[in-house]
């Protein structure tokens, strides 16, 4: 089943929710298999954590971050064997590892390891209560980027994730954030509120995480992706192994220009989406960028043979 229209999308963090992957796993000897990979590589019971939680454990970002990596390349999996081949790939942040691990970029047991260090790094870059993140919703990037430069005042407070011409989500030090959030409802934003989030995530404050990441990526075998992958960072395909490791690098401090991804893929020709992983986060902004686009999920048994029908009949009618 090729597909140079079709598109995989991979989430990031937030996306976890206390049971997931399990269904597959029950279902599918290599979603299993892949789950087992995991906690032999990070040498815990991540499969008990997604199946059974508790909550508050899957929630910390060290062990977020691995989980929905490895969710994601189960289902990855599962479609693979059933002659899945798609056009590109992305990730919403942490999901452009899944991606790279989807076109052979990375190894799972590599990626799965370095994301659990990209988590503790992350949390550790930033003491708990310094930094925040808020959503600013129908205001445009040069509004908020307005909003963020007269708010900083001497701090932090930069857009973090362009995730559709409706929702820019911006972080930096918790002071600065919260003047911004004020300063956007002052200007017109629909909306402006805080998120529930353990650090400031993609901004300079994150300086420290990058930096340790960074000597773990140089340890990591790269290749060159056998798909196409849009980094978060450029908001283009990165060519080489060279470039993949230096988008997961930037990606860290950077913004995610998950917007000007997706319309790069539009522009290439991507009719269809599809999100791999749990929930539908990246569904749901689909329908802000473009609504002419098909976005289907699979996260379970359920919602993959239904992907799999559409993309059956697609092949059929075309």
């Amino acid at each position: 089943m090729p597909g140079s229209s079709i598109a995989l999308l991979f989430p990031g963090q937030g996306s976890q929710v206390v049971g997931m992957g399990k269904n597959l796993a029950e279902t599918y000897p290599v979603a299993r298999q892949t789950f087992e990979e995991a906690d032999e590589a990070l040498g815990i019971k991540l499969s008990n954590l997604c199946y059974e939680g508790p909550e508050d454990q899957l929630r910390l970002t060290e062990n977020t971050q691995p989980a929905i990596l490895t969710v994601s390349v189960a289902a990855w999996r599962v479609m693979n064997e059933k002659g899945m081949q798609p056009g590109f790939a992305a990730g919403h942040s942490l999901g452009e590892y899944s991606a790279h691990v989807a076109a052979g970029t990375i190894s799972f047991a590599d990626a799965v390891r370095t994301v659990r260090n990209r988590g503790k790094y992350m949390q550790d870059a930033v003491p708990v209560g310094t930094g925040a993140m808020a959503a600013i919703l129908g205001m445009d990037l040069d509004a908020v980027a307005a909003v963020c430069a007269d708010a900083a005042q001497g701090e932090v407070v930069e857009p973090a994730n362009i995730n559709s011409p409706e929702q820019i989500v911006i972080s930096g030090h918790a002071a600065a954030v919260e003047r911004a959030a004020k300063l956007a409802d002052e200007r017109g934003a629909k909306r402006a509120k805080l998120l529930s989030v353990s650090a400031p995530f993609h901004c300079s404050l994150m300086q420290p995480a990058q930096d340790r990441l960074a000597v773990d990526l140089e340890q990591v075998n790269f290749s060159a992706p056998k798909v196409p992958v849009v980094s978060n960072v450029y908001a283009r395909p990165a060519e080489d192994a060279a470039g993949a490791r230096e988008a997961l690098i930037r990606q860290v401090t950077g913004s995610v220009k998950w917007n000007e991804s997706m319309q790069t893929l539009i522009a290439r020709g991507v009719q269809t989406f599809i999100e791999i992983g749990p929930g539908k986060v990246l569904c749901g902004l689909m329908r802000q960028i473009d609504r002419s686009k098909k976005c289907l999920n699979v996260e379970d048994e359920g919602s993959l043979q239904k992907t799999m029908d559409f993309l059956a009949a697609e092949v059929k009618s075309s």
